[in-house]
This record gives structure tokens, sequence and C-alpha cells, in this order.
């Protein structure tokens, strides 16, 4: 089972962190930051698997990364997953960053979060592997996109929500509200 997805720079600033299984904020920091140190030390001809930090398990976990251009992308897993298949996870994980955002670059994962935690959740939930296929990972990515351009998106809302207001053809605009007990006086709205 995958405990955790950490994504981090070469300067150890984290730019994406899963946890699968809970640890106190100040704790998971400290995971980061001894994550890093011990995939960072380590020389670009060695293997990309090592035992786990001392914080997130020790030798019952396996720590299992890639390093591309400027980020490392660590999974920690414990000893019932294949090494081998997690690497080829991570490579299908980045290459549908990639083809997703034309040539990620770190700055897309900072600023297009929320798209980078959807195609995350395609890839894993809970810890556990759900797809692997990078060509129906982007298609859920595309149907996704194509749903929020439809619906306007997040940032359509408040003017939906005006729109809707406004259709809703009042005869006039109640001054007073008046619930059991409780008087409410309505100010005026007018500009005037």
């Amino acid at each position: 089972m995958i405990k955790a997805i950490l994504i981090f720079n070469n300067h150890g600033k984290p730019r994406l962190s899963r946890f699968y299984q809970y640890f106190a904020e100040d704790l998971q920091q400290q995971i980061i930051r001894e994550t890093f140190h011990l995939v960072s030390k380590r020389d670009d001809n060695v293997c990309n698997f090592l035992e786990g930090g001392s914080l997130i398990g020790g030798s019952d976990y396996k720590l299992i990364y890639r390093h591309y251009a400027t980020l490392y992308f660590v999974f920690c897993v414990d000893s019932s997953e294949s090494e081998l298949g997690i690497l080829d996870l991570i490579q299908v994980f980045v290459e549908t960053l990639d083809k997703c955002f034309e040539n990620v670059c770190e700055l897309d994962l900072i600023f297009h979060m929320d798209k980078v935690h959807y195609i995350l959740q395609e890839v894993v939930m809970g810890g556990m592997v759900l797809e692997t296929n990078m060509n129906e990972i982007v298609s859920q990515v595309e149907l996704q996109n194509r749903m929020e351009k439809s619906e306007g998106g997040l940032s359509a809302a408040p003017a939906r929500a005006v729109s809707a207001v406004k259709n809703m053809n009042l005869p006039e605009i109640p001054r007073n509200i008046n619930i059991g007990d409780i008087n409410i006086k309505v100010p005026s709205l007018s500009p005037f």
C-alpha cells in the first residue's frame, strides 16, 4: 500500500504532498524534510529504492523515487508493493502530467494544484493504485475539463448566482422579514 506521495524541488520545497496515513501537520513537515535529505544526497547512478526514514516507518517502508529536471517524485510504500511497479507508476504519473500540461514544469504544479490533485486521484486513491493506463487517465481529465467548461467552472459561479437572483422576479424587495419572534429590517440596497 502507498503511504505517501511527495513531490519536491531540488531545494526541498514541497510541491505536492499526499499522505494516505494520518500524521500530524508538524510530523508531515519533518517527514518531507527527512525524505528530501535521504533522497537528495544520493548519487544519480545508484538505484532509486531506499529504506524509509525513521519518521515514516524505517525499514518496514521503502522510498521509491525518480528525479526529473528540478523535481523529485517520491512514493513511500510498505513492503507489499513492487519497487519496479511503483517506478513504472511514477513514470505513468509524470507522463500523464506531461501530456495534460504540455511539457509539465514546476510552475504547473504550483499554479494548477487542483488539476494535479485530480490527476493523482485518477492514478491513486486511498493509497491504492486505481489506474495505470495513461490514455484512460488523460481521457478522464479531458472529460473533467469539458464538464468544467460546460458548467462555466468555479469562476462563473458568482455570475450564475446573480443571474439566478435577478430571474426570481420578486414583485418587490421585502423590507421586513418576520420569522416567529425574530424581526429583521432589510436595509435599502438602492444606490440612490
